[in-house]
């Protein structure tokens, strides 16, 4: 058995889930304590009661998802559960060089602080958008965002899995794109209700800005490689972990590519550590004969310990 655990980019799950796991594990109630400190305010009483208002801003949503992601994970290494793969989709990619000893966590809680930040300065509030594409092939989705841009962006920004694309770009482009989409027979197109055109060329002010504190930072060669989401290949050497989140801000998300990757390894069994499971849904859709399991909760936890225990003896 070949395991690698799989970190999340989104998660509304994140209230709640943070504060079961930070009362049953104190390992989960230190990461927050370290979080707290490292942002100088108490996330950790955003993450465990909101207000959700509140929490969905960028900049706190970043370093709540992130949090959450290694409260979950510092149980199920409590328990003697280790990767031999790591990866993230978007801000997830965070969450997995914390998870493989490549990044300090406080330095991790700040760096996605001003990655939100970043990224919503970029550009202005209703000057840009994301849409979700679902039944279109990627190559009918790019063909549409070409004839959409009409001297805007509008680029597919995460590449999830058969048939699910998002894309992301100035607002007018991106509604002209889903018309298009929705004309060449997709099965649904339509607005996802984000801030910021993600993973875009909108995005490159945010990134310039980011590469300049990244450079800062220092990084350990990963203990176990990780996929990168901007090149679907693994990162082995601490240079290369960098490099990856600058580009990463303003390029797609090659998250089809980057599970099979893992499951050419070897990897049988993909963990998603941290809120939500739309990792494990998406997965399922690339590859049913991956066993899928997920920790966002104690429950959750102790399901995933036991099925591993199972399937390594």
């Amino acid at each position: 058995m070949t395991v690698a655990f799989l970190f999340p980019g989104q998660g509304s799950q994140a209230v709640g889930m943070g504060k079961l796991l930070a009362e049953a594990f104190p390992e989960s109630r230190r990461v927050f304590e370290a979080a707290d400190a490292a942002l100088g305010f108490p996330l950790s009483e955003l993450c465990f009661g909101g207000p959700e208002q509140e929490l969905q801003l960028t900049a706190n949503t970043q370093p709540a998802i992130l949090a959450t992601s290694i409260a979950a994970l510092r149980p199920l290494r409590e328990r003697g559960v280790r990767p031999a793969w790591v990866a993230g989709h978007s801000l997830g990619e965070y969450s997995a060089l914390v998870a493989a000893g490549s990044l300090a966590l406080a330095e991790a809680v700040r760096l996605v602080r001003r990655r939100g930040e970043y990224m919503q300065q970029a550009v202005p509030v209703g000057e840009g958008a994301m849409a979700a594409i679902l039944a279109l092939d990627l190559s009918d989705v790019e063909e549409a965002c070409r004839q959409a841009a009409e001297g805007e962006v509008v680029v597919p920004a995460n590449i999830n899995g058969p048939g699910q694309v998002v894309i992301a770009g100035h607002t007018a482009a991106v509604d002209r794109a889903i018309k298009l989409c929705q004309a060449a027979g997709a099965r649904m197109a339509v607005r996802l209700p984000v801030s910021a055109p993600f993973h875009s060329p909108l995005m490159k002010p945010a990134q310039e800005r980011l590469a300049v504190d990244l450079e800062k930072i220092a990084f350990s060669d990963p203990e176990v490689p990780l996929v990168t989401n901007v090149d679907a290949h693994p990162a082995r050497a601490a240079e290369d972990c960098r490099q990856a989140l600058v580009r990463q801000v303003s390029s797609r998300v090659r998250w089809r590519e980057c599970v099979e990757l893992l499951i050419r390894e070897g990897v049988t069994t993909m963990v998603e550590v941290g809120p939500g499971k739309v990792l494990s849904g998406l997965v399922r859709k690339i590859d049913k004969t991956v066993q899928m399991l997920n920790v966002e909760d104690p429950a959750s936890l102790e399901r995933a310990v036991a099925a591993l225990t199972v399937a390594a003896s």
